[in-house]
């Protein structure tokens, strides 16, 4: 295995790629992870109002902020990202807790 190069040692666009794919490998595990906490929840909720929780939407985008200021990450598309990905989240566990037939 290549070890990570940082972006001003990518000699190429194949190498920008390659460690994009790197990255998005360790992402999508994480987005797993995520995914199993977010349908453990979903047993604590009564209701839909309780799987929506706008209070806890803000909360979550604010911490992130926070971590994407002190990363160097570019705000809008870590705010903009975890939106949707709250919003998909709360889908699936709305679905994770409809009755099944």
């Amino acid at each position: 295995m290549t070890p990570p190069l940082s972006p001003a040692q990518c000699a190429s666009l194949a190498d920008v790629r390659r460690e994009i794919d790197r990255l998005d490998q360790g992402i999508v595990r994480l987005l797993a992870e995520r995914g199993r906490y977010v349908l453990a929840a979903a047993q604590f909720k009564r209701n839909d109002a309780e799987v929506q929780a706008p209070d806890r939407v803000e909360q979550v985008v604010a911490n992130v902020l926070r971590l994407a200021e002190s990363e160097g990450a570019i705000p809008d598309v870590v705010e903009r990202g975890y939106r949707a990905l709250i919003a998909a989240y709360t889908d699936a566990e709305r679905a994770h807790r409809e009755p099944r037939p």
